[in-house]
């Protein structure tokens, strides 16, 4: 088995390695620029994880890969010109580079670019692996609706919340994964295993990435903490901390998020507090809980030897053991 550092760095090259026309530049610079940005490169570096895992060529598996890579970058531009963001990265975001029609353009040209790739292929598994594709990359769509239309709604339930992550976030592990098993031959319910394994890997790590931005030491975790109580993002512990204050705590926690005008540290204070009254951080790590052990239990029931299975093992540990 390669490590997943090497097969990051596989995909990075590769990323290095991809050329698009010159001409009309105010098309093709924006791709290859978003694409310079970086990042983990860790889903489609999950795609020739998958491969491997089965005795798969990962080289042959590098255009599907990278046909993930490419969307989910697509995906990014977009989002970034719905959160009007300045920044992606550390640097200029492409809406703000050039400007919004552009990053729309490029971004739909990127999209079609992706399914070249992924249609590189063998063609006996051709069909199959652009149905998982158009699914995840509809899920994708559907997930992004659903967070802006709970951006202004209210009375969200939990099982709505957990379906949008599933959406927006853990499908595209599972494609990945799916395509990756598929490509190195693995059976049908092999593939479908592995899939449902990425899928809840993919909620629980939302979830701690929920629970991270609370409580998180932010040297550790990256981001600023307190971030989601800041923006009043619909997040698992808010939501669960609607349900469960009553009284006054309940009138503070709704002033807090009708509120304009406010002091950022003092309203991540005031709410972490009452977070901390109802104990929402241990619901919170109990639902993590809850889906990383469906990944796991269908982990355990992929044909694949013991090794193989601890190598996935350890990289699911590696995902969900952060630092707070």
């Amino acid at each position: 088995m390669r490590k997943l550092e090497d097969l990051q760095i596989l995909i990075a090259n590769a990323v290095e390695r991809l050329e698009y026309p010159a001409y009309p530049a105010e098309l093709y610079e924006p791709i290859s620029y978003i694409l310079s940005l970086g990042g983990k490169r860790m889903r489609p570096a999950l795609l020739l994880m998958a491969c491997d895992l089965f005795g798969g060529d990962v080289e042959s598996a590098l255009p599907p890969a990278l046909a993930i890579e490419v969307f989910h970058n697509f995906t990014l531009m977009h989002d970034d010109i719905m959160d009007n963001a300045p920044i992606r990265r550390g640097k200029v975001t492409v809406h703000e580079k050039w400007n919004q029609n552009v990053a729309i353009l490029s971004g739909d040209v990127m999209l079609i670019e992706g399914y070249k790739l992924m249609m590189q292929v063998r063609n006996d598994i051709l069909r199959q692996v652009l149905d998982i594709f158009n699914d995840t990359a509809v899920g994708v769509c559907e997930g992004q609706q659903l967070d802006m239309t709970f951006e202004t709604s209210e009375n969200i339930s939990i099982p709505e919340y957990i379906n949008m992550i599933r959406l927006k976030t853990a499908v595209v592990l599972g494609g990945a994964l799916k395509i990756g098993a598929l490509i190195g031959n693995a059976e049908q319910q092999d593939a479908d295993l592995l899939s449902t394994f990425g899928e809840n890997l993919g909620i629980a790590f939302q979830l701690q990435d929920d629970i991270l931005d609370v409580y998180g030491n932010p040297l550790v975790f990256g981001k600023q903490v307190g971030g989601d109580i800041i923006s009043n993002k619909k997040t698992y512990l808010l939501i669960k901390a609607l349900e469960l204050v009553k009284g006054s705590q309940a009138d503070d926690l709704s002033q807090f998020l009708a509120s304009k005008n406010f002091n950022n540290a003092e309203k991540v204070t005031a709410v972490t507090q009452i977070y901390n009254n109802v104990n929402v951080r241990s619901y919170a790590e109990t639902e993590m809980q809850v889906y990383a052990d469906k990944a796991f239990e269908a982990l355990e029931k992929i044909n694949l030897p013991e090794n193989n299975k601890q190598y996935l093992r350890d990289f699911a540990d590696g995902l969900l053991v952060r630092e707070y």
